[in-house]
């Protein structure tokens, strides 16, 4: 007789919140890379142009689990009140292939992308790290605010974002956990510790040779090889790494533009995020560490997987 599958859970955006704090996004990312997963294997992102903006179709199977997300990415969303990325996220056994859950796709995405920035700042950013300057302030601005704030003793914060009202209350936001908060400009990015990237600019956001030689810039904010954050002459005198060196070369727009100018060679990229956690690659000290992020697939199946295994064993944050 066949046994009957389990009910499939439904976790919302409050319980992903509840389930996995940042800081354990982060470990169940790094213990993924230190598992064996090789990003250079996970599937390609597929997306379809669809009349609200792109569709986005991204499965991955690693550690006894399988799982798709799918996600819309719909620009004229926040003028509507609703969220610019949206989407589910379907978990998987990875044996039989049933589904075990239902993820909210949106806070997904919001926990998984800091935390896969969380890995790199512990490898990339000086230890004594006090001063982040942040662009933009969405969903993205406040969980790399927090990230950080994980993850190095920060004691000042900047945020630089086209609407004032929504970077005045980003920094209060900021201030209501610990640091000096305030907006500011691109230009303050040259007394940064920290340069965090969250917006969905297609222009540089700042003059990259403002940033001082110790400091460490994650960009995150785009996935399209002609969108980037950061200038060529940031890219130029960094030194850079990924999440995957074939993801990077479909859809880093912050590297390849430069490539494409000539000021690189496709060779530039310094290491990727599993050489970083593993060793096999070591900060380059004595100027700028980019970290360039466009978002993979395997990066949301282990949160997931986290997220699935906190609610299944009561391993959650207490509330």
């Amino acid at each position: 007789m066949n046994e009957p599958a389990p009910d499939l859970l439904h976790l919302g955006a409050a319980d992903i919140a509840r389930l996995l704090p940042p800081a354990a996004a982060a470990d169940a990312v790094e213990a993924a890379l230190r598992g064996g997963l090789d990003p250079e294997d996970c599937p390609p992102r597929t997306q379809v142009t669809v009349p609200a903006g792109q569709l986005l179709l991204m499965p991955a199977t690693a550690g006894g689990h399988a799982g798709v997300k799918i996600a819309g990415v719909a620009p004229a969303n926040p003028a509507r009140g609703l969220p610019r990325i949206t989407g589910g996220y379907l978990l998987l056994d990875g044996l039989t292939l049933v589904p075990l859950a239902l993820l909210d796709g949106t806070a997904l995405t919001a926990l998984r992308t800091p935390a896969v920035s969380a890995v790199a700042l512990r490898r990339l950013a000086a230890p004594d790290a006090r001063h982040a300057v942040i662009f933009g302030a969405g969903p993205q601005a406040y969980g790399h605010l927090e990230a950080a704030l994980a993850e190095r003793p920060l004691t000042r914060v900047t945020v630089v974002a086209r609407r004032t009202e929504h970077a005045e209350r980003l920094a209060a936001h900021a201030r209501a956990l610990g640091p000096h908060a305030r907006t500011g400009t691109p230009d303050d990015v040259a007394g940064a510790d920290l340069v965090l990237c969250c917006t969905t600019a297609r222009e540089p956001l700042f003059d990259g040779r403002l940033v001082p030689d110790h400091a460490t810039v994650i960009a995150v904010g785009s996935h399209e090889p002609d969108a980037r954050e950061t200038d060529t002459a940031l890219v130029r005198r960094s030194a850079v790494y990924v999440e995957a060196r074939a993801a990077a070369r479909r859809e880093a727009g912050d590297i390849l533009v430069p490539e494409t100018e000539g000021a690189v060679g496709p060779d530039h990229i310094r290491g990727t995020l599993a050489e970083l956690v593993t060793g096999r690659t070591r900060p380059d000290a004595g100027r700028p560490q980019l970290f360039k992020s466009v978002g993979m697939a395997w990066e949301d199946l282990a949160v997931a997987a986290a997220v699935h295994r906190a609610a299944t064993t009561g391993a959650g944050r207490e509330t």
